[in-house]
């Protein structure tokens, strides 16, 4: 790390984040204005990201190589009114909140008091959605069954392909006046629908063309002024770079990371599209630049990892924007979730890996930001060597990179109809998600608690924190005969709210169509110019919906715990069962203990459990895979949790595995906190069982003491067995490498231990900003001494 490197991570680092005005200010003042008040909803879009792109601040640190900020300042977060109004109480709870604040000036509050909340109020998406949508799908978000992204964020959860790379914006222009002309205005009844689409599209274009080239000015500026000879003639190359990209397409190296960042801050300015737009295959985008300008002497290897360095802070410059209530419980963090690919396989199908590929790497381990989340593709096809110097990372406690099987998601992505090229040039964005990179809008809706489901199942449809009658009456337990009427009872529960979560998503789907078309992204995604769509309706060359299950190994190892005590060893009735359950296991600290210590749990690599997982996940699969969503696609599932399934544990009572009321539920694919006892390797053939193949990803924790990977046989075991869960098709792997005391000692002494990082869930965040909840969660979990 060079000097000017280690200014900006510093500064980057120290900044504190803030919620700025400035969008939310330029956005009302253009509605205002009345200027597009006849045009089209996705002209009236265009035109308001092309306004805000040309009248933001510029911002341009001194030692920057690569420039643009979404806000005013590094860390000034901006806010998205017309998606979610937030109040002056929100306010003051982001910017008082413990952990995850945001500074909040007095002029903010002044500009939201006098200017935001009076004109977006009763206008928003987020109002529209409480609005429309029925009260059974009210009443089931407020119990706690599912959550919905779309609440307090826009769709998005895409990655870059290779376009971007190719052609500029006027060439983009170019295909989207070509695409006009072709209309047939005779015999489609869209035609005119989809000129007014492709229109925007043009307009945002300018938009951003603008925004490059103020910046162009103003770097030009700062050369005019700069006394150092060195860093004038910086300043006048990051001009010209500026005046070429991404009006036209990007020539070299440099170029061509400025034309993604670029793209990056247009995506999520224009909208705040959960999870964060991401480049993707970033080594095999810039392997071709990389390669070219070394070869013509433009580029050294020590400059090329000084610009992925300055690339890699302008990620942590941007949390995500602030959440407030239920969003804020499901996931409440700074990062955004953008998640660089590393490795993997070509469209082809060969070894993806390259020189450059092992320099991202080492930018990783000496960067140790946050943001952007990082993770490697290995394939079959790629070598022991790639894996290691991943987990040497690993060893040193940060939580990235993550790791993930690029032939799993091949075959994933070619079973949900994408052609073979398509999905190997795919990956996974946001947590573990796979998607066909640049090609394929598919959006994340919302998480499902699967163990609240057993909980109504135990009480006929009632939902015992409140007396409501949520889900359909499937029976009085004590009467149930056998545990195939258990899992019945559960079955029916699962089906009828999936049906009630489906319905929604319909519904928001079409909402954030008709009201909120994203022009500017619609450009970067294929077949979305040649359809003349939206991104947000269907534009895409594929479009999935995930919903995303949550608490697998929770109520796996709670029907377990009933087929077990209830109805084969009968040792309690269900009658006494539910008594103990009632009481929260108070006075049944021996039954408790049975239950925890004598009870086949998932992650032990025990038939027993484990076969009941295989019938959960086949009930969860068959409720949602295929079912239609409005944009031409099908949704599709996929487990993982974020932050969700400490708030999903708050929502339930004790469960018969031994769980306490109120407490987190078993993370992603993972064990039960504590349940896994036979070893790592037990937990990857356990988790093996599940078809991973007919999901769109799934996510595993495992957490190892630094000694078991201190040396280079650990590394190696630990590539084995990473090898062995993927030769059994596992979709994900990541590894927390820290004890338990020194988590104990950060929740005491947090001031001591502000660096250290951890592993949550599909990404890494400082021990001491999680919740006391989700740290004990975290300091649970089994930690592994051997393998």
């Amino acid at each position: 790390m060079n000097e000017r490197i280690h200014r900006l991570r510093s500064r980057s680092l120290k900044a504190v984040p803030s919620l700025s005005d400035e969008r939310a200010r330029l956005l009302t003042d253009f509605y205002k204005s009345g200027v597009a008040r006849t045009a089209p909803v996705p002209i009236q879009r265009a035109m308001a990201f092309a306004h805000i792109m040309e009248n933001k601040a510029i911002c341009i640190d001194p030692d920057e190589l690569i420039v643009g900020e979404r806000g005013p300042a590094p860390k000034a977060t901006p806010t998205y009114p017309e998606v979610c109004v937030h109040s002056l109480e929100d306010l003051e709870i982001i910017a008082g909140r413990e952990k995850v604040a945001f500074a909040v000036d007095d002029s903010v509050r002044d500009v939201y008091r006098d200017e935001i909340i009076p004109f977006w109020q009763g206008h928003s998406i987020r109002e529209t959605l409480f609005a429309q949508l029925p009260e059974e799908w009210q009443a089931a978000y407020h119990a706690g069954i599912f959550t919905e992204f779309q609440e307090q964020r826009s769709p998005g959860h895409t990655a870059c392909g290779s376009k971007i790379y190719h052609k500029g914006m006027l060439d983009l222009k170019a295909e989207i006046e070509a695409t006009i002309q072709a209309l047939d205005f005779f015999n489609d009844p869209e035609a005119m629908e989809k000129k007014n689409q492709l229109e925007a599209m043009a307009v945002a274009a300018d938009g951003m063309i603008a925004f490059a080239r103020r910046h162009a000015e103003a770097l030009e500026k700062m050369a005019e002024d700069e006394a150092d000879e060195q860093r004038r003639a910086e300043l006048a190359q990051m001009a010209a770079i500026c005046r070429q990209v991404p009006a036209h397409a990007p020539r070299t190296f440099w170029e061509a990371l400025q034309t993604y960042w670029f793209v990056h801050v247009g995506v999520i300015t224009e909208l705040n599209p959960w999870d964060a737009f991401n480049p993707g295959r970033l080594d095999q985008h810039l392997y071709p630049f990389y390669r070219k300008d070394l070869e013509k002497g433009r580029l050294t290897e020590t400059q090329a990892k000084e610009l992925l360095c300055a690339f890699w802070i302008k990620f942590n410059n941007h949390p995500a924007p602030p959440k407030t209530g239920v969003t804020a419980k499901e996931s409440n963090t700074y990062v955004d979730f953008a998640l660089i690919n590393v490795g993997g396989v070509t469209a082809g199908g060969n070894d993806a890996v390259n020189e450059l590929s092992y320099l991202i790497l080492d930018v990783i381990e000496e960067m140790r930001l946050l943001q952007p989340s990082s993770m490697v593709q290995l394939s079959k096809k790629n070598p022991d060597r790639f894996i290691k110097r991943a987990l040497k990372i690993v060893r040193t406690g940060f939580g990235q990179p993550s790791i993930f099987n690029s032939d799993a998601i091949v075959q994933e992505l070619v079973r949900q109809g994408k052609s073979l090229a398509d999905a190997r040039e795919g990956g996974a964005s946001g947590c573990v998600e796979a998607g066909a990179f640049g090609r394929e809008a598919y959006f994340l809706t919302g998480y499902f608690n699967l163990p609240k489901l057993l909980e109504l199942a135990l009480h006929n449809g009632v939902d015992p924190r409140t007396g409501w009658q949520l889900g359909p009456a499937t029976g009085d337990p004590r009467e149930f005969v056998d545990f195939d009427a258990l899992l019945t009872a559960w079955s029916r529960q699962l089906d009828h709210f999936i049906d009630i979560k489906i319905r929604g998503n319909n519904m928001i789907e079409q909402i954030n169509a008709r009201r909120m078309p994203v022009p500017f992204l619609s450009l970067c995604i294929d077949d979305c110019i040649a359809n003349g769509r939206d991104y947000n309706a269907g534009g895409a060359r594929y479009n999935t919906t995930y919903i995303q299950g949550v608490g697998l190994g929770s109520v796996t190892d709670a029907l377990a715990a009933l087929k077990t005590h209830v109805f084969e060893r009968q040792t309690v009735s269900m009658d006494d069962f539910l008594g103990v359950l009632d009481a929260d296991f108070d006075g049944h600290d021996a039954f408790r203990r049975e239950l925890l210590d004598n009870t086949p749990k998932y992650g032990n690599d025990d038939d027993a459990a484990d076969a009941i997982l295989q019938m959960v996940f086949e009930a969860y699969y068959r409720a949602v895979d295929g079912r239609p969503n409005t944009r031409g696609g099908v949704h599709r599932v996929n487990l993982l949790p974020t932050t969700c399934h400490v708030y999903f544990g708050s929502v339930i009572g004790a469960l018969p595995d031994g769980r306490r009321a109120g407490s987190p539920l078993s993370e992603g694919i993972s064990p039960v906190q504590g349940a896994d006892r036979n070893g790592p390797t037990a937990v990857v053939r356990s988790a093996a069982k599940i078809d991973h193949l007919r999901t769109g990803g799934t996510l595993l924790n495992q957490k190892f003491l630094p000694q078991v990977l201190a040396d280079d046989p650990g590394i190696t075991k630990l590539a084995q067995m990473v090898r062995t869960y993927f030769r059994m098709d596992g979709h994900h792997i990541q590894f927390n490498v820290v004890d338990r005391k020194t988590l104990e000692q950060a929740k005491q002494y947090p001031d001591d231990y502000r660096d250290l990082i951890v592993r949550v869930a599909g990404y890494s965040d400082y021990f001491v900003d999680l919740t006391a909840e989700l740290q004990d969660e975290i300091i649970r979990r089994t930690v592994h001494e051997e393998m």
